[in-house]
């Protein structure tokens, strides 16, 4: 293993958790070859002195960037969504009833896929929610792909990845919009996009009854992962949910979260003493 590669590795698990395995470097030299040529045609041990002489963030953030797995589409695994519609959203609205008011972070959104697909389901349940404040918080590591999310306009073959043709003319501008289609503004306005880093103290972003955390823990180191599982916790209210990937398994990462039913690992309600292992940083 190269010492430039060695370097890469400490600074993507140190800034972002990224747990990069020893035998990948065709791996990242694929990704940041894009960034590497329109830089000079430097090579890997070029760019770490730049990262590590210059202190660019603007270049750190591009090596962050071309580092992050951003594979999405609307209403992925689709069984997370029934399960929010036809049982959490009951549930959760009989508890909720005196404030009326319901919070939901998509923690790593990539480029948006995942909160219009909650913002359409709660549209989708309107007359249900009439009188209600539904919120949608979406961040991500990723400055790029944060742009994307909020200028939401996806290609056609983005949109065919898991929308009914009814969705898409229900909730999106057709063509001739540049580029694709693209997410009309009632539902724009009904997600606020964020950089959140994960391995950050996220605190002050408050508590919320829903997060959804998916495909992101399984590239995490395993400290890291632990880290970020309790900080979740302390971010959900006392019966909230937080849900993963639906082949991801938490495993002797987590002390923060019991599984909602034995069938459904990807399903989490927070352990009642995690907000306290949340305070102390665990």
């Amino acid at each position: 293993m190269s010492v430039a590669f060695a370097r890469l590795r400490r600074l993507l698990l140190s800034v972002a958790g990224l747990s990069l395995d020893a035998d990948k470097l065709y791996l990242a030299e694929s990704r940041l070859a894009p960034l590497m040529l329109e830089n000079g045609d430097i090579d890997l041990a070029e760019l770490m002195r730049r990262i590590e002489r210059s202190g660019d963030e603007q270049f750190l953030q591009a090596v962050i960037d071309a580092m992050t797995t951003n594979e999405t589409f609307f209403f992925r695994d689709r069984a997370p969504f029934e399960w929010l519609r036809r049982h959490w959203l009951p549930e959760i609205m009989a508890r909720r009833r005196d404030q009326r008011r319901l919070r939901i972070w998509s923690a790593a959104c990539s480029t948006g896929q995942e909160p219009y697909s909650l913002a359409m389901t709660f549209e989708e349940e309107a007359e249900r929610l009439d009188g209600w404040r539904v919120e949608i918080l979406a961040s991500d590591i990723s400055e790029t792909a944060l742009e994307a999310a909020r200028r939401g306009v996806y290609s056609q073959f983005e949109v065919q990845r898991g929308l009914s043709t009814a969705r898409l003319l229900r909730h999106f501008e057709p063509p001739p919009v540049i580029g694709g289609w693209r997410v009309n503004a009632r539902l724009r306005g009904r997600v606020v996009f964020r950089k959140i880093n994960l391995c950050d103290d996220f605190r002050e972003i408050g508590a919320f009854d829903l997060i959804l955390c998916r495909n992101v823990l399984m590239y995490l180191d395993g400290d890291v992962k632990r880290q970020v599982l309790s900080r979740l916790a302390g971010s959900l209210e006392s019966d909230g949910h937080l849900i993963l990937g639906t082949s991801e398994n938490v495993g002797p990462a987590n002390r923060s979260f019991t599984p909602d039913a034995a069938e459904c690992g990807w399903r989490l309600r927070r352990k009642t003493h995690a907000r306290r292992l949340a305070a102390v940083g665990g």
